[in-house]
């Protein structure tokens, strides 16, 4: 791709986050100045910085398939989680305070789990390619489940679940879905029978500090924070115009292109799949085959540690993430890759931005055999 900064060059961490969009940047200096004022008040300059926010949550209400006035911006995609999971756990707590996720949720969902007050809840198992069964996952309600809660792909392999069907069994039992779709939006549809949706706009190509929280009108929801009557009561604090405007635009943008990236992405992720094996020995390629979002591809090589390849990698102009995508600095093993049962550690993930070419990609297949068996080699274990 010409033009890409040479700063983005072997930039392969975009689940992490996604450079941002230059729709994005495009709007961005204008939102600040049109969108500056609190748009609770009435006088010219608040009125047009309503404008903007209303027109923000059409457009990301049209990209999920939800109302308007069912969309609130938040301080991050963690905030809308825990707004998520807390306040229908909240909403519901007469019905119980069991909850229902998959094992390999993200560990902003699983943290808010473990905080609803007297909470009980259970880890619905996948398989080793990472897929829960939805039946199995249906399974788990009980007459006292609060909430149940399942990505719509996963942010360390990414296996897409079946949200669908899943969506339907839990209405038919009466329980609310949290659908966690920051890896999708974008990428993958999202089935629509699901009650309240969490994104991140960073994942997608708007700006750092901008989550979504979409609550069907239908579905009970309470807010875990003290009052505020800003937000619709939803998300405590002066909404960022400028933040939600140009997350809007980036998503625009990115649902424009959406069709040819992905395609581009699937092939480049492909090549990675089956290269990988042929060029390193003793490596396992991890998360499903065919049932996945397009960007993301995750490896494991034996006798390794994933902090001693990033490392390396990293010298050689590769961004990467390891092991879990928000623990790698802790050296704490994945809590999905155990979940999995696949090698924990060696562990890579890379992730493609919009800018992502195959000669990057070429150039990675090119360094990482080297990588490895120096890593190898350094540890004592090359050639066994």
């Amino acid at each position: 791709m010409h033009g890409v900064p040479n700063s983005l060059r072997g930039y392969l961490d975009a689940a992490s986050t996604e450079p941002l969009h230059p729709a994005a940047r495009e709007v961005l200096a204008e939102a600040y100045d049109a969108g500056w004022a609190d748009p609770s008040r009435l006088y010219g300059s608040a009125r047009r910085a309503q404008l903007l926010l209303d027109n923000a949550r059409e457009i990301v209400a049209a990209a999920v398939g939800a109302r308007p006035d069912e969309v609130s911006f938040t301080g991050s995609g963690t905030q809308a989680v825990h707004l998520a999971v807390l306040g229908t756990a909240a909403a519901h707590d007469r019905t119980g305070r069991h909850l229902v996720v998959s094992a390999i949720e993200h560990s902003s969902v699983l943290h808010a789990a473990e905080s609803v007050p007297s909470a009980e809840v259970t880890r619905v198992p996948v398989d080793r390619s990472g897929l829960v069964n939805a039946h199995a996952f249906a399974e788990a309600v009980r007459a006292d489940t609060a909430v149940a809660c399942l990505q719509a792909g996963n942010h360390e392999v990414g296996t897409v679940q079946p949200v669908g069907e899943v969506a339907r069994l839990c209405a038919e039992r009466g329980v609310p879905l949290v659908v966690d779709a920051a890896q999708a939006i974008g990428r993958a549809a999202v089935p629509a029978d699901w009650a309240v949706l969490t994104a991140s706009a960073h994942k997608w190509g708007g700006p750092a500090g901008v989550g979504v929280l979409v609550v069907r009108r239908r579905v009970r929801w309470r807010s875990p924070s003290p009052e505020d009557e800003r937000g619709s009561g939803r998300v405590p604090g002066f909404e960022n115009v400028p933040g939600a405007v140009a997350a809007a635009a980036a998503l625009r943008a990115r649902l424009a292109e959406a069709d040819e990236l992905n395609r581009r992405h699937s092939a480049l992720v492909d090549l990675i799949r089956s290269r990988i094996p042929e060029l390193v020995p003793d490596v396992e390629v991890v998360g499903h085959p065919t049932l996945r979002l397009p960007h993301i591809v995750t490896f494991s090589c034996l006798y390794v540690d994933g902090e001693a390849l990033l490392t390396e990698l990293d010298k050689h102009g590769f961004a990467v993430s390891s092991g879990s995508s928000c623990t790698s600095s802790t050296l704490t093993p994945s809590h999905v890759l155990e979940a999995m049962g696949v090698l924990t550690h060696g562990n890579i993930r890379v992730s493609l931005s919009r800018s992502t070419t195959e000669t990057d990609v070429e150039r990675f297949l090119t360094v990482v055999p080297d990588v490895v068996a120096r890593v190898r080699a350094i540890t004592g274990v090359d050639g066994l």
